[in-house]
Protein backbone atom coordinates (compact mmCIF):
# COMPACT_ATOMS: atom_id res chain seq x y z
CA UNK A 1 0.00 0.00 0.00
CA UNK A 2 1.36 3.38 -0.67
CA UNK A 3 0.62 6.47 1.65
CA UNK A 4 0.89 9.62 -0.19
CA UNK A 5 1.19 11.81 3.06
CA UNK A 6 0.68 15.07 0.27
CA UNK A 7 -2.28 14.73 -0.06
CA UNK A 8 -3.58 15.71 3.16
CA UNK A 9 -2.26 19.70 3.36
CA UNK A 10 -0.11 19.81 6.74
CA UNK A 11 2.96 21.46 7.98
CA UNK A 12 4.65 18.82 5.97
CA UNK A 13 4.52 20.14 2.99
CA UNK A 14 6.41 23.64 4.00
CA UNK A 15 9.33 20.93 5.02
CA UNK A 16 9.69 19.77 2.09
CA UNK A 17 9.27 22.83 -0.29
CA UNK A 18 12.47 23.64 2.21
CA UNK A 19 14.15 20.29 1.09
CA UNK A 20 13.51 21.04 -2.75
CA UNK A 21 14.38 24.57 -3.10
CA UNK A 22 17.93 24.86 -4.39
CA UNK A 23 18.01 27.84 -2.51
CA UNK A 24 17.09 27.19 1.02
CA UNK A 25 18.56 23.26 0.68
CA UNK A 26 22.38 24.55 0.85
CA UNK A 27 21.81 25.07 4.74
CA UNK A 28 22.79 21.65 5.44
CA UNK A 29 22.20 22.19 8.96
CA UNK A 30 18.55 23.25 8.00
CA UNK A 31 18.55 20.60 5.41
CA UNK A 32 19.41 17.70 7.90
CA UNK A 33 16.48 19.03 10.10
CA UNK A 34 14.14 18.99 7.84
CA UNK A 35 15.00 15.48 6.91
CA UNK A 36 14.45 15.04 11.03
CA UNK A 37 11.22 16.68 10.63
CA UNK A 38 9.42 14.48 8.27
CA UNK A 39 11.26 11.46 9.75
CA UNK A 40 8.47 12.13 12.95
CA UNK A 41 5.53 12.69 11.06
CA UNK A 42 6.24 9.61 9.18
CA UNK A 43 6.62 8.34 13.02
CA UNK A 44 3.39 9.50 14.31
CA UNK A 45 1.51 8.28 10.84
CA UNK A 46 2.55 5.06 11.00
CA UNK A 47 1.50 4.47 14.75
CA UNK A 48 -1.77 4.66 14.00
CA UNK A 49 -1.89 1.24 11.60
CA UNK A 50 -0.06 -0.53 14.69
CA UNK A 51 -1.47 -2.99 17.35
CA UNK A 52 -2.61 -1.61 20.57
CA UNK A 53 -3.78 -3.10 23.97
CA UNK A 54 -4.44 -1.66 26.70
CA UNK A 55 -2.97 -1.22 30.36
CA UNK A 56 -3.43 0.87 33.58
CA UNK A 57 -1.37 3.44 35.08
CA UNK A 58 -1.42 4.87 38.46
CA UNK A 59 -1.66 8.53 38.64
CA UNK A 60 -1.33 10.69 41.91
CA UNK A 61 -5.06 11.07 42.25
CA UNK A 62 -6.54 7.18 40.81
CA UNK A 63 -5.96 4.58 37.86
CA UNK A 64 -6.03 5.63 33.87
CA UNK A 65 -6.16 3.53 31.23
CA UNK A 66 -4.71 3.71 28.31
CA UNK A 67 -4.19 1.85 24.75
CA UNK A 68 -0.55 1.50 23.76
CA UNK A 69 1.49 -0.34 20.97
CA UNK A 70 2.85 -3.44 21.59
CA UNK A 71 4.19 -3.66 18.41
CA UNK A 72 8.00 -4.60 18.68
CA UNK A 73 9.94 -1.82 16.44
CA UNK A 74 13.36 -2.17 14.34
CA UNK A 75 14.39 0.96 12.44
CA UNK A 76 16.69 0.31 9.79
CA UNK A 77 18.57 3.45 7.73
CA UNK A 78 19.62 2.92 4.71
CA UNK A 79 23.78 4.86 4.60
CA UNK A 80 24.37 7.63 4.97
CA UNK A 81 21.49 9.31 3.07
CA UNK A 82 19.21 8.09 5.86
CA UNK A 83 20.68 9.14 8.92
CA UNK A 84 18.81 12.11 9.49
CA UNK A 85 15.61 10.77 8.68
CA UNK A 86 16.41 7.92 10.76
CA UNK A 87 16.88 10.42 13.74
CA UNK A 88 13.26 11.77 13.59
CA UNK A 89 11.63 8.10 13.66
CA UNK A 90 13.82 7.36 16.67
CA UNK A 91 12.67 10.16 18.85
CA UNK A 92 9.49 8.67 18.47
CA UNK A 93 9.60 5.50 18.50
CA UNK A 94 12.03 5.77 21.48
CA UNK A 95 12.42 2.07 22.55
CA UNK A 96 12.76 0.94 19.16
CA UNK A 97 15.85 -1.82 17.74
CA UNK A 98 18.01 -0.54 14.84
CA UNK A 99 19.57 -1.66 11.65
CA UNK A 100 21.86 0.02 8.95
CA UNK A 101 22.23 -1.01 5.55
CA UNK A 102 24.98 0.60 3.46
CA UNK A 103 23.91 0.53 -0.60
CA UNK A 104 24.64 2.25 -2.99
CA UNK A 105 24.84 2.92 -7.05
CA UNK A 106 28.02 1.34 -8.09
CA UNK A 107 28.25 3.18 -11.77
CA UNK A 108 29.52 1.86 -15.08
CA UNK A 109 31.35 4.06 -17.66
CA UNK A 110 28.21 3.07 -19.88
CA UNK A 111 25.88 5.16 -18.02
CA UNK A 112 24.62 1.80 -16.37
CA UNK A 113 24.91 1.05 -12.75
CA UNK A 114 24.19 -1.73 -10.18
CA UNK A 115 23.00 -1.39 -6.58
CA UNK A 116 25.70 -2.57 -4.11
CA UNK A 117 25.28 -3.57 -0.67
CA UNK A 118 28.34 -2.74 1.56
CA UNK A 119 27.42 -3.67 5.20
CA UNK A 120 24.63 -4.69 6.99
CA UNK A 121 23.48 -4.69 10.56
CA UNK A 122 20.05 -5.90 12.10
CA UNK A 123 18.58 -7.03 14.82
CA UNK A 124 16.89 -10.37 15.30
CA UNK A 125 13.68 -9.16 12.67
CA UNK A 126 11.26 -12.15 13.18
CA UNK A 127 7.73 -11.14 14.42
CA UNK A 128 8.86 -7.39 14.43
CA UNK A 129 7.21 -4.25 12.89
CA UNK A 130 11.11 -3.06 10.47
CA UNK A 131 10.65 0.17 9.17
CA UNK A 132 13.44 1.19 6.69
CA UNK A 133 13.94 4.83 5.85
CA UNK A 134 15.49 6.51 2.51
CA UNK A 135 14.95 9.73 1.85
CA UNK A 136 14.36 8.99 -2.21
CA UNK A 137 12.81 6.33 -3.94
CA UNK A 138 13.89 6.40 -7.30
CA UNK A 139 14.10 3.02 -9.40
CA UNK A 140 13.50 1.10 -6.15
CA UNK A 141 16.42 -1.16 -6.51
CA UNK A 142 17.84 -0.01 -3.68
CA UNK A 143 14.79 -0.59 -1.24
CA UNK A 144 14.17 -3.63 -3.12
CA UNK A 145 17.72 -4.98 -2.35
CA UNK A 146 17.29 -3.88 1.34
CA UNK A 147 14.59 -5.81 2.20
CA UNK A 148 15.62 -8.80 0.34
CA UNK A 149 18.84 -8.68 2.32
CA UNK A 150 17.05 -7.83 5.25
CA UNK A 151 15.10 -11.20 5.38
CA UNK A 152 18.48 -12.81 6.05
CA UNK A 153 18.02 -11.47 9.44
CA UNK A 154 14.56 -13.04 10.47
CA UNK A 155 10.73 -12.80 8.68
CA UNK A 156 9.68 -9.31 10.27
CA UNK A 157 5.33 -9.58 10.70
CA UNK A 158 5.41 -6.35 9.00
CA UNK A 159 7.34 -3.55 6.87
CA UNK A 160 7.40 -0.28 6.52
CA UNK A 161 8.97 1.93 4.18
CA UNK A 162 9.83 5.63 4.45
CA UNK A 163 11.05 7.93 1.89
CA UNK A 164 10.19 11.56 1.01
CA UNK A 165 10.16 12.29 -2.81
CA UNK A 166 9.55 9.05 -4.52
CA UNK A 167 9.20 8.43 -8.21
CA UNK A 168 5.90 6.60 -9.48
CA UNK A 169 7.82 4.14 -11.38
CA UNK A 170 9.98 3.24 -8.31
CA UNK A 171 6.73 3.10 -6.32
CA UNK A 172 5.12 0.78 -8.77
CA UNK A 173 8.29 -1.24 -9.00
CA UNK A 174 8.05 -2.39 -5.08
CA UNK A 175 4.19 -2.24 -5.25
CA UNK A 176 5.11 -5.30 -7.62
CA UNK A 177 7.88 -6.79 -5.92
CA UNK A 178 6.68 -6.67 -2.17
CA UNK A 179 2.87 -6.13 -2.73
CA UNK A 180 2.48 -6.51 1.43
CA UNK A 181 5.23 -3.88 2.23
CA UNK A 182 3.30 -0.13 3.10
CA UNK A 183 5.01 2.72 1.30
CA UNK A 184 5.11 6.24 3.36
CA UNK A 185 6.13 8.81 1.09
CA UNK A 186 5.97 12.80 1.16
CA UNK A 187 5.83 13.60 -2.74
CA UNK A 188 5.68 11.31 -5.65
CA UNK A 189 7.87 12.54 -8.66
CA UNK A 190 6.19 11.12 -12.30
CA UNK A 191 9.87 11.70 -14.20
CA UNK A 192 13.29 9.80 -14.42
CA UNK A 193 15.96 10.98 -15.81
CA UNK A 194 18.09 8.64 -17.97
CA UNK A 195 20.40 8.13 -15.40
CA UNK A 196 17.57 7.72 -13.02
CA UNK A 197 17.45 10.80 -10.96
CA UNK A 198 14.18 11.49 -9.79
CA UNK A 199 12.68 14.75 -11.73
CA UNK A 200 11.82 17.37 -9.90
CA UNK A 201 13.25 15.67 -7.09
CA UNK A 202 15.60 17.46 -4.69
CA UNK A 203 19.14 16.31 -5.59
CA UNK A 204 21.16 13.48 -3.67
CA UNK A 205 20.12 13.98 -0.14
CA UNK A 206 23.48 12.61 1.34
CA UNK A 207 25.39 15.29 -0.31
CA UNK A 208 23.34 17.78 0.55
CA UNK A 209 22.94 16.36 4.50
CA UNK A 210 26.91 15.81 4.83
CA UNK A 211 28.56 17.05 1.78
CA UNK A 212 30.29 16.42 -1.41
CA UNK A 213 31.64 12.39 -2.09
CA UNK A 214 34.10 11.79 -4.17
CA UNK A 215 33.19 10.14 -7.26
CA UNK A 216 34.35 6.91 -8.51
Amino acid sequence: MIHDLSKIPSLANQFLLELRDKEIQQDRLRFRTNLNRLGKIAAYEISKVLKYNEVDVQTPLGTANIQVSNDSIVLCSILRAGLPLHFGLLEFFDHSENGFVSAYRKHHKDGTFDISLGYSTCPNLTDTTLIICDPMLATGASIDKTINALIDYGTPEKIHVVTVVSSKLGLDYINRLHPNVDIWTFGIDEELTAKSFIVPGMGDAGDLAFGLKEQD
